[in-house]
């Protein structure tokens, strides 16, 4: 059936997709932060963009994970009640194993979401630091 090789590839998929996304620009905003030189920048604004570049999409992965494995459980629900009605008789142990298999989708979803909001808020956290040392030193420098 298409619908269980979507709901079994498909969604899991797009949520690994996420996640080697989000933590890839992690992994490049931690590289990027361990090479700053925050006298190189002119303007806070300048030096905020450039903190900042690719956290938004850290945060998207964030805020939609679960939503995405939500999905992929509706769509296994909805899977396991018209295997049901189509075969006409009730068997418990099917029902189980379907319900339970399409939970798996919203377990990844929080799986994927979870550290994606840990690392955005661990990368935000040493932007705001970034500029506050810049502010700092622009202070100390009297400009």
């Amino acid at each position: 059936m298409v619908l269980k090789e979507i709901v079994d590839y498909g969604v899991i998929g797009v949520l690994v997709f996420m996640s080697v996304i989000a933590v890839g620009i992690a992994i490049e905003r931690w590289i990027f932060f361990k090479r700053v030189r925050l006298n190189s920048f002119k303007t806070r604004q300048e030096l905020e963009i450039a903190l900042t570049r690719g956290l938004h999409i850290i945060a998207i992965v964030g805020a939609n994970a679960p939503y995405v494995g939500l999905l992929g459980t509706v769509l296994g629900i909805m899977l396991t009640f018209y295997t049901i009605g189509s075969q006409g008789f009730v068997d418990t142990r099917r029902i189980m194993v379907g319900l339970a298999l399409a939970l798996k989708a919203t377990a990844a979803g929080l799986l994927v979401a979870i550290p994606a909001v840990i690392l955005y808020n661990l990368l935000l956290r040493k932007v705001k630091v970034f500029l506050a040392l810049w502010e700092a030193d622009v202070g100390r420098k009297g400009i």
